[in-house]
């Protein structure tokens, strides 16, 4: 069987559908809960790197928190959002899923599909 991890939120029912998805599939995933947990500095970094995406890419727009802090202001580097996302994981989109084809921000689902063992 080949590792599987999904930076998870059990209250979202994207994330949701990711597990039940990957479990559907047969895998038993390691589950990491993000908010719980936060990925260090290098892993989020890596994270990012990995899914293809920019640091913007990955944030969650619509919390709150995002506005409080006017994050859409493009003055904001992208270490000092990476940062931000460290003190507030809550801002870190997810499902994200990684295997050994690679991770994937599964927003639209389908992108889990292309890497699913």
């Amino acid at each position: 069987m080949q590792k599987i991890s999904i930076y998870h939120n059990q209250s979202c029912s994207k994330s949701r559908e990711a597990l039940k998805r990957i479990r559907e599939a047969g895998q038993e995933p390691e589950i990491i809960l993000y908010k719980e947990n936060p990925p260090s500095r290098e892993e989020l970094a890596e994270l990012i790197r990995l899914t293809g995406l920019s640091v913007r890419g990955i944030m969650r727009d619509g919390e709150d928190i995002y506005g409080e802090l006017h994050l859409d202001d493009p003055k904001w580097t992208d270490d000092e959002l990476i940062d931000v996302m460290l003190k507030h994981p809550i801002l870190i989109n997810r499902p994200i899923v990684v295997t050994e084809k690679g991770a994937r921000l599964c927003r639209p689902m389908e992108a889990l599909d292309e890497i699913m063992p």
